[in-house]
């Protein structure tokens, strides 16, 4: 007889000797019906927090998160009443760069008590290295993936009100970080810094701010800002749903704002992620991801030419992505009628008419990809 797929992951669960990956159990590819996702959901999540207070615990003790041979110091602080959706969450990143690490290191200290938000946790993290980049290097982004998953659990902290700021070289860092990590963040803000070869084009659902002294001729500071002021402008011209952005230059002001910049931390606070917006825009860099909010590539490469993903009632559009071999895009019951059949339109050919089953295989998978309860998935599509 057959087992039923909530069951079987309830036995398996309750097992102290685990037999095989649970991807590999036989239940966990059945289809759910909604309301088993629910209890899927709530079985797996809980779960998942014993297994990181169980694993973690020491690193947020210590306040030291280690990934390979580096290591990432951070300290943080909490202001305000907890809201009952969860704390809100400010990664600050200090200046410095390519300089010695007693400097990296004031500088760290001085980004302690740089902003004050009404209400959530501030957390200042200190650079893994000692470089001129050392916000925008490849590792960072699995340094602050660990650290949002370990504040969620241990901080209660809500993944739809985490937001990013950086001064000087920390503003280099969140050109970049913003965009390449803009699925999660509800707001990011940069201030008195320069974003080298960083592009805009995916921050299309996250709220950006620049601020920048307009005597800031550093590396062209100044100039830059208001580049990309134009750039983000003309971004959401041509697409007014999305990139809602602040330019602030302060004329009388060099690459010390005199705290002026702090009006930018109200303004993000208003702000919400967007965790399953109608539109994305994904422009791989440098350092490339495999997902960004629905959609998940197998080979993620740099590219030129956006993935561009629209969701319209039921039917989804898919086009660009260059040569994104393998695409997958992911469905809750909050997007879209999964009793319903959904289309796939891929460069406005139909790929894909039909029920992408919900199953405990793809809610699991996407809750371990991120340890993010706002972004787990029940279905899935593959396109090769």
């Amino acid at each position: 007889m057959s087992i039923n797929p909530v069951d079987g992951l309830r036995r398996w669960l309750a097992s102290d000797e685990k037999n095989g990956k649970l991807s590999d159990q036989p239940f966990s590819s059945k289809p759910l019906t909604k309301d088993e996702v629910l209890v899927v959901q709530e079985l797996l999540w809980s779960a998942h927090k014993d297994r990181i207070r169980l694993e973690r615990s020491e690193e947020m003790q210590e306040k030291v998160i280690k990934i390979g041979t580096l290591k990432m110091p951070f300290w943080y602080t909490t202001y305000g009443e907890t809201p009952k959706s969860g704390r809100s969450l400010w990664i600050s990143l200090h200046g410095g760069g390519g300089c010695p690490e007693k400097i990296n290191t004031s500088q760290w200290e001085n980004q302690k008590r740089l902003y004050r938000p009404a209400e959530g946790i501030y957390l200042a993290p200190r650079g893994p290295t000692d470089t001129w980049n050392l916000w925008h290097q490849g590792h960072i982004d699995g340094f602050f993936d660990r650290i949002i998953e370990n504040m969620i659990v241990f901080e209660d902290v809500d993944p739809n009100k985490v937001y990013l700021m950086g001064y000087s070289a920390g503003g280099d860092g969140v050109y970049h970080l913003a965009a390449r990590m803009a699925d999660r963040w509800a707001g990011a803000a940069m201030m008195a810094g320069h974003p080298n070869d960083a592009q805009p084009d995916s921050l299309r659902n996250t709220s950006f701010t620049i601020h920048v002294g307009g005597k800031d001729s550093g590396y062209d500071r100044n100039k830059v800002a208001l580049s990309w002021k134009s750039r983000l402008s003309n971004l959401q011209n041509e697409d007014p749903g999305g990139y809602d952005h602040w330019v602030e230059l302060y004329e009388d002001k060099g690459h010390w704002l005199d705290f002026k910049d702090a009006q930018a931390v109200p303004w993000m606070a208003k702000r919400t992620r967007k965790s399953r917006p109608d539109r994305i825009v994904w422009l791989q860099g440098n350092k490339t991801h495999p997902r960004f909010y629905w959609l998940a590539i197998d080979d993620p490469q740099k590219n030129n030419n956006p993935l561009i993903a629209e969701k319209d009632g039921q039917v989804v559009h898919i086009c660009g992505g260059g040569s994104s071999s393998v695409v997958r895009i992911r469905f809750d019951d909050g997007m879209l009628d999964l009793n319903q059949p959904v289309i796939v339109m891929r460069n406005e050919t139909e790929v894909f008419r039909g029920f992408p089953p919900r199953t405990i295989s793809t809610i699991a998978h996407t809750l371990a990809e991120r340890g993010d309860p706002h972004g787990v998935y029940s279905a899935e599509i593959v396109l090769e």
